[in-house]
C-alpha cells in the first residue's frame, strides 16, 4: 500500500511539472460505461452559432478564464512568468488594469462573487482573492489538485479539475459542498472539462481539446450542462468560428465564456486568440 501511494504521489508531480506543455494535462483514464448517457444519447442536442459582433483581443493573452462585470471584460491568462487578471474595454481590446501573478503560478479559471473576484492556479493547489473594483488583492485560498475552471451560480464556487467532476465549492470556507460527475453520450467520462461560465441556469464548459478522438473528437465544442445532476443538455459547435486562429499552435484552442446577463450577450475566446465574439446560439 505504501508502495502504491510513492507511486500516486510521483504521477501528480510529474505531471505538475511538465509545464512546457498547457497547463492542461491529459489525464484522461478508461472509466465505467454510464448506460444511461447511451440509452439518451440521441436526445442531446446540437446547437450551432451566428457572430453578432467582433471584438479585438490580446493575441500575448493565453486565455483560462473569462467573465463580464460592469461592462467589462475580465480575463485571467495562463503559462509561467505570464500570468495576469485583467480588466478589458471590450469595444478597443485596451487593458485597464491588471495584476501580475506570482512568476511561479499558472493562472487559470476566475469568476466574481459578492464584489469579490476568485482565481485558480494549475497546480499549487492555491487560489487568490480579488477586490473587483481595485483589483486589490485580498487574500488566498487552498484546495486539493489541479485548478481549472470556476464560475459559480450567485451563492457557491464551481470548479473542475482536469476530470469529468465539477466540485460545487463555499466561496467562505472552500470546502466541496457536492460534486457533479458529467458523462459524454456515449456513456464514457467527459474528460478534461474546463473553462466554465453560468449561462441561464446552466453551466457552459469548455472541453480542452475537444478535437481529440479520445477526449470528445469535436474541435471547438461547448457543453451544455444541468448544474444539478451534471446531465449533458447539449452541444453548441463553435468549429471553424475563427479561422485567423487555425493551426497557430496546438494550444491555440477555443477557451473563454462569459456572458453579460445585464443584456443577455455571449462572448467567447480562445487561448492567444486575435479575436473575441459576442455570438446567438441558434439550434442546428
Amino acid at each position: 500500500m505504501r508502495l502504491y501511494l510513492i507511486y500516486f504521489v510521483l504521477l501528480l508531480s510529474l505531471a505538475c511539472d511538465d509545464k512546457t506543455k498547457q497547463s492542461n494535462v491529459n489525464l484522461n483514464a478508461p472509466g465505467k460505461t454510464n448506460t444511461n448517457s447511451i440509452k439518451n444519447a440521441s436526445n442531446v442536442p446540437v446547437y450551432t452559432y451566428e457572430i453578432v459582433n467582433v471584438f479585438k483581443h490580446d493575441p500575448k493573452a493565453f486565455t483560462e478564464g473569462l467573465f463580464v462585470y460592469n461592462v467589462f471584460i475580465y480575463e485571467s491568462t495562463g503559462q509561467e512568468r505570464k500570468s495576469n487578471l485583467r480588466k478589458v474595454e471590450l469595444e478597443s481590446g485596451k487593458v485597464l488594469q491588471q495584476f501580475d501573478l506570482p512568476k511561479e503560478s499558472f493562472g487559470e479559471g476566475t469568476t466574481v462573487l459578492n464584489g469579490k473576484i476568485y482565481q485558480l492556479t494549475w497546480c499549487e493547489g492555491r487560489g487568490f482573492v480579488y477586490d473587483a473594483e481595485t483589483l486589490k488583492l485580498l487574500g488566498e485560498f487552498k484546495y486539493q489538485g489541479e485548478g481549472w475552471g470556476l464560475t459559480n451560480d450567485g451563492k457557491n464556487l464551481y470548479m473542475t479539475d482536469s476530470t469529468h467532476v465539477i466540485r460545487v465549492v463555499d466561496p467562505e470556507t472552500f470546502q466541496t459542498i457536492r460534486t457533479l460527475v458529467v458523462f459524454r453520450e456515449d456513456g464514457k467520462p467527459l474528460m478534461q472539462v474546463n473553462e466554465l461560465e453560468f449561462v441561464k441556469g446552466e453551466i457552459w464548459a469548455n472541453v480542452w481539446h475537444s478535437e481529440d478522438p479520445d477526449i470528445l473528437g469535436k474541435p471547438n465544442h461547448i457543453a451544455r450542462i444541468d448544474p444539478q445532476s451534471g446531465k449533458l443538455l447539449g452541444w453548441i459547435n463553435l468549429d471553424g468560428i475563427s479561422p485567423d486562429d487555425v493551426k497557430r499552435g496546438d494550444e491555440n484552442t477555443l477557451n473563454g465564456i462569459a456572458y453579460d446577463a445585464q443584456n443577455d450577450r455571449i462572448f467567447v475566446t480562445g487561448k492567444n486568440w486575435k479575436k473575441l465574439f459576442e455570438i446567438k446560439v441558434t439550434p442546428k
